[in-house]
């Protein structure tokens, strides 16, 4: 007997024969212009003036590099960073002495100074460089700069917690014992509905789109290539991905481990039968699966042979919902209810936001959220990103993708400059139209795969699709 609930939504979809399109795989990379780059460096200084600051610090190291990297194109690698932003001033970045070489691809003007207390333990600091001397010579003083906003790559909009810093102490310290006043500023850059790095240019969409193409197609590849009796780590060689960086540790799991979500692949050996989870992403994308390691519902767990209906349809009802609900004006609150509408119970256990905005890092900020009157706006990269979690023998199911709004004159700017890329967007949304899937005409799916959910990863060729 079924343990999962009955869901009317359900009924309008059915696994069935599915022919995904094949695409080419672009090689020429879409590059931001420098002039956007400095562009976005006034804007950061306009909005901080706005906002009742005089400098900012941003910070940088290889987990936290996204606005950095929009600032500058300039990312750490195994180093800290900071970039140091004064109105008038030549902004001044501080690298450690592995990235300065690397620092050859800013794209703004700027002095770059070596910083050697960001590099690596042990290594030679022949200048002596304090942040004192740093932060003077980029024209910080107390005097005539004395509010500071911080920005690295987390905020809180909790009641009480709006001033919470977490750039590393030996930072904050060092500008709070000089007579600074310091404020979160990383709303600037992904606030809900405001934030700089929110709203993106034709020449950034296409990035992403590139890395759409990347990060989807290796997907593709893994989960149509698995196998019984492969490891995990022998079916992450199937991803076969290019060295773009990525957005997030790209994912590999099967059996007990497929609940752990965000952990490596191992060496676990696959099994029929196996609940399979797996994810991967390029900056500026991410795409993610879930579904067993079945050719058909007589390989599913004892109790779980109804599993298409009584998750995935409900799950892909939802997902659909999502999609069609989205267009330029909707509010993230409307989004909201629309989601909840289908998966509310709590047999599904979906307790994340059902969406939120992608950039090069994976999560930058999310206002789905009951009531939210975020508006979404042309421009604006955003995922479907709503994942069950039942916690029984159901296991999950994932339908994982990113698209990108835009109005009639970014889709114009779009299809002039970027025509092979238009044409794979035109070629996807006719793909979703074809297993029922109605997109508002400012929806621009930025993966291969959006729409595609083949719940029996032994038979790919199977997928959802409206009836």
């Amino acid at each position: 007997m079924s343990i999962a609930p009955a869901n009317r939504h359900a009924a309008g979809f059915e696994l069935a024969a599915v022919e995904l399109p094949v695409y080419e795989l672009p090689v020429e990379q879409p590059v931001v212009p420098a002039a956007t780059y400095e562009a976005r460096v006034a804007a950061a200084l306009d909005a901080a003036t706005a906002a009742g600051l005089d400098a900012l610090v941003v910070y940088g190291d290889r987990e936290h590099f996204a606005n950095i990297a929009y600032l500058t194109r300039f990312d750490p690698r195994w180093e800290e960073m900071l970039l140091l932003l004064v109105p008038g001033r030549t902004p001044v970045v501080l690298a450690g002495n592995e990235s300065m070489a690397y620092a050859a691809s800013i794209a703004i003007e700027a002095e770059v100074l070596r910083f050697a207390k960001f590099s690596l333990v042990g290594q030679p600091d022949p200048e002596g460089l304090s942040l004192a001397d740093a932060f003077r010579l980029a024209g910080f003083s107390a005097t005539t700069t004395p509010r500071v906003g911080t920005v690295g790559w987390k905020f809180w909009d909790a009641p009480g917690y709006e001033n919470w810093i977490e750039l590393p102490s030996f930072i904050v310290d060092d500008l709070r014992g000089a007579g600074f006043e310091l404020s979160n500023a990383n709303a600037l850059f992904t606030g809900h509905g405001t934030g700089l790095r929110l709203v993106n240019d034709v020449d950034q969409i296409a990035a992403f789109e590139f890395a759409g193409c990347h990060s989807s197609e290796s997907l593709r590849r893994m989960i149509t290539g698995v196998t019984a009796g492969m490891t995990e780590l022998q079916a992450s060689v199937l991803y076969g991905p290019t060295l773009l960086p990525f957005s997030y540790h790209p994912t590999l799991l099967s059996g007990e481990r497929a609940a752990y979500g965000v952990a490596s692949p191992s060496g676990r050996m696959l099994e029929v039968g196996d609940a399979m989870s797996a994810g991967f992403g390029h900056w500026g994308s991410n795409s993610a699966r879930g579904g067993f390691l079945v050719a058909s519902a007589d390989e599913l767990p004892t109790g779980a042979h109804d599993y298409v209906t009584a998750l995935v349809a409900p799950y892909f009802a939802a997902a659909v919902a999502w999609y069609e609900a989205m267009r330029i004006g909707v509010t993230a609150g409307e989004i909201y209810e629309v989601v909840q509408g289908v998966v509310d119970d709590p047999f599904y256990g979906v307790y994340l936001n059902p969406g939120h905005h992608i950039h090069l890092d994976e999560w930058p900020s999310s206002p789905v959220a009951a009531g939210s009157p975020v508006v979404f706006e042309s421009g604006m990269a955003l995922q479907l990103d709503i994942i069950p979690s039942t916690g029984t023998v159901y296991g999950s199911s994932n339908i994982e993708d990113g698209i990108v709004l835009a109005d009639a004159a970014l889709r114009s700017a779009l299809a002039e400059a970027y025509p092979d890329a238009w044409a794979r967007i035109q070629k996807r949304r006719a793909f979703m139209a074809s297993v029922g899937i109605a997109l508002d005409e400012s929806v621009l799916p930025m993966s291969n795969i959006a729409g595609w959910l083949p719940p029996f990863w032994l038979a790919p060729e199977l997928a959802m699709r409206r009836v």
